[in-house]
């Protein structure tokens, strides 16, 4: 899947241990500004965080991408966040999304099946030595 930078609100270069705190925070800022409330502020930031987190731990290095966008019918306010990595890829992406899975001894396990829980929408596609490309959506709650 070909991701145009350009789409984007937000371009986000995770190469090193300290870019997942920085893409954690600027998508944290970027949330904040759209009105999303600091429950789904924080699940947002979350998210990231295991995603920039698997793409350095596992692919050394890789993009997120940001942006806001209008879904549905009624136009819903939503964040739409990209992971995107040419590293190792996934052999088995149904297990890798199932809680309590892990490839590490450091980890709960709890990466791909909690961003799964957070977002509202969540989409996967790897392929073995390719990379994987996580797309995922949360809609602003109407107050």
């Amino acid at each position: 899947m070909e991701i145009n930078p350009h789409d984007y609100d937000l371009t986000l270069k995770i190469k090193e241990e300290k870019d997942v705190a920085v893409s954690r925070q600027m998508a944290k800022n970027f949330a904040q500004k759209m009105g999303f409330s600091l429950a789904d502020v924080t699940k947002i930031a979350t998210v990231i965080s295991e995603l920039a987190r698997n793409i350095y731990r596992y692919a050394k290095e890789g993009y997120i991408y940001i942006r806001k966008k209008e879904v549905g019918p009624d136009k819903a306010t939503c964040i739409e966040i990209v992971a995107v990595d040419k590293g190792p890829g996934i052999a088995d992406v149904e297990l890798a999304v199932t809680g309590g899975y892990t490839t590490s001894e450091r980890s709960l396990g709890l990466g791909l099946s909690g961003v799964r829980r957070l977002m509202d929408s969540f989409s996967i596609k790897s392929e073995v030595g390719k990379g994987t490309v996580v797309i995922v959506e949360k809609r602003r709650r109407r107050f």
